[in-house]
């Protein structure tokens, strides 16, 4: 006869970086800006914690946010380090119009003082030179912005 296995915890819900308790912290996991956007997949966090991530719907965990378990643990989302391209300009006015470009052929982007980070394209980099700004290869955490009507739960 075989023995039962217990099955792995579930993810079933989100709590929000200001909300996330410390003492609840189970584990930690560090992914990429595409498997913070999940909804459905068997994980395992940076310390063996192996769970079923089980959402309702796709959400966009941000840094520091957590997953709830149905067993009451939270693990805590970091946002693992990726390739990117950095976006500098001259002066704040061309880099704001670079941004409007991005946004126009709607580009996941994090944005900052300083610069714009994107994912690799050759065909963004060559517009953006065009335009009159700078690029390089980075690495470095991924935090595009969410966008005002998408993004985070609203029930």
């Amino acid at each position: 006869m075989l023995a039962s296995q217990e099955s792995p915890p579930r993810a079933v819900s989100i709590v929000r970086r200001p909300a996330v308790k410390a003492a609840l912290v189970a584990d930690r996991i560090t992914l990429d800006h595409e498997a913070r956007g999940r909804r459905r997949l068997a994980m395992t966090a940076d310390g063996g914690l192996a769970f079923l991530l089980d959402l309702p719907r796709p959400a966009n965990l941000s840094d520091g946010d957590a997953l709830a378990l149905d067993d009451g643990r939270l693990v805590e989302v970091r946002a693992a380090e990726e390739e990117l391209i950095e976006i500098t300009a001259g002066t704040p006015l061309r880099l704001a119009k670079i941004a409007w470009h991005l946004g126009n052929r709607h580009t996941p982007a994090e944005v900052t003082e300083e610069a714009i980070y994107v994912a690799p394209d050759h065909v963004l980099v060559e517009m953006v030179r065009g335009l009159g700004g700078a690029t390089r290869q980075v690495k470095r955490p991924f935090r595009p912005e969410q966008g005002a009507y998408h993004g985070h739960d609203h029930g």
